[in-house]
């Protein structure tokens, strides 16, 4: 059953009459969150019932929650089903940013990533996007300001309901928050990105690369056997051309995998000429063969790309010490459930 809060504006004067009523439907679900149909108080009772009869509402429940020391919130939220989601909410300068997941689980099989170490159980609505924003604003009694779609699972690999979420989070009527504010992050799906270049938005587009050659990048995620690197990369060239937006190349670094000056002079070769801005993100150390690097490597690293004029930051490392990688708190959590002992691991953590 299709979730009511991912329903457009236009689509509800459809469903409910007068249209005021679906005006006034759309702003309990958008700026006020409500997670039922009784909370809409201005609506005539008989309207509230039938809706409720007919319809479902996408909510989040809070089924454990972690603070961290620098103020970055973790949450493990359950669904409607009983599925549970991982969303991390972190304070900038700029203001509050929170990253979502789009699927319950993932399919993407990344040697690294907790998130898809229980299998893919279904894709997110739209609502369920929506909701995990609206129970931690509700939460923390704050406003979100920026999004990342940066959590558990793939967001073009859930494209129709990604791009309905992108069009009633920044909808003028509802919580309207700019493209500009927006980064939808993937593994690197070449057709989903040559069609979300034709949708034309101001979002940023963030590529997971991790590694700057076939064989490397094929053994850290099984998506580059389908998508090579020659194949993302003109994707992404023409990504660029069709948006005029720069992409974002997020790049975790592994001790003795990938971050040696090798390797940044390979990614530098790579990137050259290409309207891009790398991210390097120091991984924590997260077992199963892998290893944060030295900072001296890092700084040598980032030292290569920049020689090569090549865009570069540092990502600031949050919430360690609350299991802030996607699919970490998830996984502790299904730990109790199961007695089991699972690895926490997952290089998507440092939003």
């Amino acid at each position: 059953m299709q979730s009511f809060n991912s329903l457009l504006p236009e689509e509800m004067r459809e469903l409910i009459t007068p249209a005021f009523r679906a005006v006034q439907v759309f702003d309990w679900l958008q700026h006020k969150g409500v997670s039922s149909f009784d909370e809409m108080t201005n609506l005539p009772k008989g309207l509230r019932t039938r809706l409720a009869e007919q319809f479902m509402l996408s909510t989040c429940d809070i089924a454990k929650k972690q603070v961290s020391a620098d103020g970055t919130v973790k949450y493990l939220f359950r669904l409607n089903d009983g599925e549970l989601i991982e969303s991390v909410v972190m304070h900038y300068e700029h203001g509050r940013s929170i990253c979502l997941s789009t699927q319950v689980g993932c399919k993407m099989g990344c040697t690294f990533c907790a998130s898809g170490q229980h299998g893919f159980q279904r894709n997110l609505q739209a609502g369920e996007m929506l909701a995990q924003i609206h129970a931690a604003q509700r939460d923390l009694n704050i406003t979100i300001t920026h999004i990342v779609l940066m959590g558990m699972g793939e967001p073009l690999d859930n494209y129709d309901n990604t791009l309905r979420f992108l069009r009633l989070v920044t909808h003028k009527d509802g919580l309207n928050i700019g493209q500009r504010k927006i980064s939808l992050s993937t593994c690197g799906l070449v057709p989903q990105i040559e069609k979300l270049a034709d949708e034309k938005l101001g979002i940023t587009l963030s590529v997971s690369l991790h590694a700057a050659n076939n064989a490397l990048r094929s053994e850290l995620m099984p998506i580059n056997h389908k998508y090579p690197l020659e194949e993302l990369l003109a994707a992404c060239q023409r990504y660029i051309a069709q948006t005029g937006r720069r992409i974002s190349f997020e790049y975790a670094l592994l001790r003795g995998i990938n971050d040696t000056t090798k390797h940044a002079q390979e990614l530098a070769d790579q990137l050259r000429g290409m309207l891009c801005h790398v991210n390097l993100i120091p991984a924590n150390d997260i077992g199963r063969g892998f290893a944060k690097s030295k900072p001296e490597d890092v700084t040598t690293f980032q030292a290569v790309l920049e020689k090569n004029k090549i865009n570069t930051t540092v990502r600031r490392s949050l919430g360690k010490d609350i299991d802030a990688a996607c699919g970490m708190l998830d996984a502790r959590h299904k730990t109790l459930d199961v007695r089991c002992d699972l690895p926490n691991a997952d290089l998507k953590s440092n939003i």
